[in-house]
């Protein structure tokens, strides 16, 4: 059994006032504030324990380094938001639902995951204040095939 440090108590204590899914470098912001001289290596060394530990739950994203939430979080479906302007992920409890429609005939779905991209409200915020001529020139999705008008 590991011992609890306070870098190890302030990392835990940084995801789980979070609220949301944190990367390492979000994490050694925040527990900073508690504990001075904090570094990215022990950030790094925690995580591993903690997740060992399953107090913690790595959520990956394609193409993103690994972010982490509280098991509290993670033991329950939900899903995530990525704000493509400040790359924040968020939580986002609702579900399409039952998706075995979606399958091809025959085929059997065990699980799914969703991620949801876009701006969040800090950013659509500062987007809006930036001015609606700024606003109104939208930069078009890398396939408009996959952009979804809702």
């Amino acid at each position: 059994m590991e011992r609890t440090t306070r870098q190890k108590t302030a990392i835990q204590a940084a995801i789980e006032s979070a609220q949301r899914p944190l990367s390492a470098q979000e994490i050694l912001e925040q527990a900073s504030l508690q504990v001075t001289q904090l570094g990215i290596a022990t950030v790094y060394r925690n995580l591993k324990s903690l997740v060992l530990e399953e107090k913690v739950h790595v959520v990956t994203l394609p193409g993103e380094n690994p972010r982490y939430e509280s098991n509290t979080a993670a033991n329950h479906h939900h899903h995530h938001f990525q704000c493509t302007t400040c790359q924040r992920v968020f939580d986002v409890h609702d579900c399409p639902g039952d998706l075995k429609r979606m399958a091809p005939q025959g085929f059997v779905v065990e699980r799914h995951e969703l991620t949801l991209y876009g701006r969040c409200a800090d950013c659509n915020g500062a987007a809006s204040v930036a001015g609606a001529a700024s606003a109104a020139v939208a930069t078009p999705h890398a396939c408009a095939s996959h952009h979804d008008p809702a």
